[in-house]
Formats: C-alpha cells, sequence, structure tokens
C-alpha cells in the first residue's frame, strides 16, 4: 500500500467531516470550496503553522513527535481508533526497512495450549483471529453458532470473504450493514499497523474488485476498535440470536484476538445457545462402529 496516499486521505478524510461550528470558529461568509475546515483553520487549531500542516496532509509524517500527533488528534476530535491509527501511521513513516524486517510478525498458527483453552469453554462459543479476520482456532460451540461462516469445512475461514463475497452472510447478520461497516475499519486499522502485509493487501484488493460496497466503505478511511457488543444472528437451526462478545487480544501471540460469546441467563437465547450446545457435543461424538 502507499503509506503516504493512506495517511493524506486519512487526515483529509477527518478534516473534511468537522464544521467551523464544530470547532468553535467563526465561519465566515457562506460559500467555502472544501466541506469542512480549511487547512489554515486545522493548524491554527493544532498550533502549527500552515506550510507544517500542509506538509503532514501530503503524507510526510517522519520526523513528526508525539506532541504534534496529539495536536492533530485535538484539533480533528479524533476519537481512540483513530488516535491509534494515526500514531500507527506515524509509526511506519518512522521506521526504516531494516527496521520492519526485523520488527514481529503476526502469530501465524494457533499454539495447542490456546486450542486447549478454546475447547475447555464448552459453554461459551470462542475463536481466535488475526487482524486480517482469519479465524485461526474455534470451539465446537462456536463452530455450532457460526455454522455458515464454517460450512465450507475452510479449515481458516476469513471473516471478511464470509461477509462480502457470501450472500449466506446478509441472512446470518441481522444487523448486515452496520457489521460490514466494522468490518472494513477493522481491515484499515490492520493496514495501519501492518501495510507490508501481502496476505491483507491481497485481500483488500480481492474485496475491492469484487465488492462495489466494500470499495466504497474502503475509501471513507474509517476505523474503529471491536473491544465488546452484542451480535445478532439469525441462526439456520434455532432462529434469532443476540450474543453479547468481549474482544481480548493474546498478549504473548502477536496481532491475534480471542471472541467469545455469551448469552443472557435464563433468556431465550440461553435456551437457544443450550440447544446448540446440545448438538455440537453430540457432533463431536466419534461414530461407533462394528465390532468383532
Amino acid at each position: 500500500m502507499d503509506h503516504r496516499a493512506e495517511t493524506r486521505d486519512f487526515l483529509t478524510t477527518r478534516r473534511a467531516r468537522i464544521t467551523p461550528e464544530q470547532a468553535g470558529l467563526p465561519a465566515y461568509g457562506t460559500s467555502r470550496r472544501v466541506p469542512g475546515l480549511r487547512r489554515e483553520e486545522a493548524a491554527m487549531l493544532a498550533g502549527v503553522s500552515v506550510d507544517y500542516y500542509t506538509r503532514l496532509e501530503r503524507g510526510n509524517l517522519s520526523g513528526v513527535s508525539d506532541s504534534v500527533l496529539d495536536a492533530l488528534v485535538r484539533a480533528l476530535r479524533l476519537d481512540d481508533a483513530e488516535r491509534d491509527h494515526l500514531y500507527d501511521l506515524a509509526r511506519q513513516a518512522n521506521t526504516g526497512p531494516r527496521a520492519r524486517a526485523g520488527r514481529r510478525r503476526t502469530t501465524a498458527t494457533l499454539r495447542p495450549a490456546v486450542q486447549q483453552l478454546l475447547d475447555a469453554m464448552t459453554g461459551a462459543p470462542a475463536y481466535v483471529r488475526n487482524g486480517r479476520l482469519d479465524i485461526l482456532g474455534a470451539n465446537h460451540l462456536a463452530r455450532a453458532v457460526f455454522a455458515p461462516v464454517f460450512r465450507d469445512g475452510d479449515s481458516r475461514p476469513n471473516l471478511a470473504r464470509f461477509v462480502f463475497l457470501d450472500p449466506a452472510s446478509q441472512d446470518f447478520y441481522r444487523e448486515w450493514e452496520r457489521l460490514a461497516e466494522d468490518v472494513v475499519a477493522l481491515l484499515r486499522a490492520e493496514a495501519g499497523r501492518d501495510p507490508y502485509d501481502k496476505d491483507l493487501t491481497d485481500l483488500i484488493g480481492e474485496l475491492s474488485t469484487r465488492n462495489d460496497r466494500f470499495r466504497t466503505w474502503w475509501a471513507a478511511h474509517d476505523v474503529r476498535l471491536h473491544r465488546s457488543g452484542v451480535k445478532q444472528l439469525r441462526h439456520p437451526l434455532v432462529g434469532d440470536l443476540n450474543l453479547a462478545y468481549e474482544s481480548m487480544a493474546l498478549t504473548t501471540d502477536q496481532g491475534l484476538q480471542l471472541n467469545a460469546y455469551s448469552a443472557a441467563p435464563d433468556s431465550p437465547d440461553q435456551d437457544a445457545l443450550n440447544l446448540l450446545a446440545s448438538w455440537a457435543a453430540t457432533e463431536k461424538q466419534p461414530q461407533a462402529g462394528n465390532r468383532d
């Protein structure tokens, strides 16, 4: 990916969404040639010169200090996810080729101990994914709950491909559009953390080519954190299912997240989850064979 273009487009789109009124600035006249703030207004709010701000917005973050980055965060009203993304972009701009070659790579496979932990979580569907949204491992209940994702027998399904390339996803996710926008934002944030990941670049290229909505949302340069919330599913066996989720980083395994789901106690969702757990337990039992 073109790092300068990524930085330029991110800062430009953030500036364009803020009106002078929101920034507490007087809006002189009624015609403005640009949406949102002008560059000189953003520079004033950040406490830097217009020339320096223009350099940053053209994608040159080389040598930028944390104090300037924090000033940009305040001026452009960035949220936590956007702040992290800006710092990731700056980190990449100030990392040389040798340092990039020596950086820790995302863990490629799941350690047996992590799979053992997943298997021990019999009452909660759980899986581990990487930043590209490949599912590296799951427990039996997760495979039952997310059966449409696993239905093709892929040992490492990709959630983004499922959401944007499989029509079944729009039946499975009751709030498909919101979830799909979140998927794009997660991939955009991952691209800021690791723009040299060829598999990620190939995935984004594939989705941009094959899905118009992905391409449109990708151009918005939105990023989000995805730490907790509620998934609203329409399961092919048990119908509507509402599950709270928590997403936790595996600190020993670079770039991996554990997602675990639960239902409210004594709720229809818990009853449905119990039914799926019973079905999953039956499915994993070895078939009895004939004995001599």
